[in-house]
């Protein structure tokens, strides 16, 4: 009752304080499922409270200053001296991750690897100058920096690919997320889910443009009927994210030689069910 007093008189709507714990839930069970314990948890939300408060809600011409942190924030003076001295330890984009994302972007976009049906085709290991083949492929996005052996034992290992009777390499055309790799997923995750937040967070706001962030939700459906709408979104989602792939391909070669600055986009389909008896909901 205490905590409903008081987001009333900091004039935060309920329905706010209601959506982040609906946000929040799924989050603390992975953590919770990793170890990571509240007060763990507390230092990081201190560090990025810090950080996107000196990043995103500066005053124009004047320098921000650990007071007013401590007032947008909630978090003592003493800490934000420190945690802005503190050196970012976000990782980038893991090297496997980032090889593997640009050749599957490159086998599943480009018309050289793509049969009549415009879907990948099954590539020898190695093949003539000129024709397509795993190794060419390989070494158009890495050059020689790194053999399409190691590659390919990678994807091997997380179900990305498959070496079939012959010796040809066959894509998973489903590998976007491998389907091991702790490492790739967790990026994955924390890339993705950022990102939906990040569109969700901006059209609430009110800032800028509207992101597109639509879904269809119905309840009261038996595991028949979610089974086929489960095979519906596993078709006609990852045909519509191949077809995406290929025009940014597409539009990316001809944006290279633009002079104005570059911009990312990321764009995804979800699907997730569950009992409808949830008492938090």
């Amino acid at each position: 009752m205490s905590e409903e007093i008081d987001t009333a008189k900091a004039g935060i709507p309920q329905t706010m304080m209601t959506a982040v714990r609906k946000v929040l839930r799924p989050l603390v069970r992975l953590l919770i499922n990793f170890r990571i314990t509240f007060p763990q948890l507390s230092e990081i939300l201190k560090s990025v409270y810090v950080e996107v408060a000196n990043e995103n809600f500066r005053l124009p011409d004047k320098a921000q200053t650990d007071t007013r942190l401590s007032l947008l924030t909630g978090v003592h003076r003493k800490d934000i001296k420190r945690l802005r001295n503190q050196v970012t330890t976000d990782q980038t984009t893991p090297s496997n991750v980032d090889i593997s994302t640009r050749v599957i972007a490159r086998w599943i976009g480009e018309a050289e690897y793509l049969d009549d049906n415009k879907q990948p085709l099954v590539l020898p290991l190695s093949a003539d100058e000129g024709k397509p083949s795993f190794e060419a492929l390989v070494e158009s996005v890495c050059k020689k920096d790194i053999r399409p052996k190691v590659v390919l034992d990678e994807w091997l290992n997380q179900g990305v690919a498959v070496v079939d009777n012959a010796g040809q390499v066959k894509l998973n055309t489903e590998a976007f997320i491998p389907s091991k790799g702790f490492d790739e997923k967790a990026f994955f995750l924390g890339h993705n889910i950022s990102d939906h937040l990040s569109a969700a967070t901006t059209n609430l706001i009110g800032e800028e443009s509207t992101f597109f962030e639509r879904c269809v939700y119905y309840d009261g459906l038996s595991d028949d009927s979610i089974e086929k709408l489960q095979e519906v979104i596993a078709d006609k989602g990852m045909k519509t994210l191949l077809e995406i792939n290929e025009l940014a391909m597409q539009l990316k070669a001809k944006d290279l030689a633009k002079t104005e600055s570059k911009k990312r986009i990321n764009i995804g389909l979800y699907a997730f069910h569950e009992l409808e008896d949830k008492t938090h909901d």
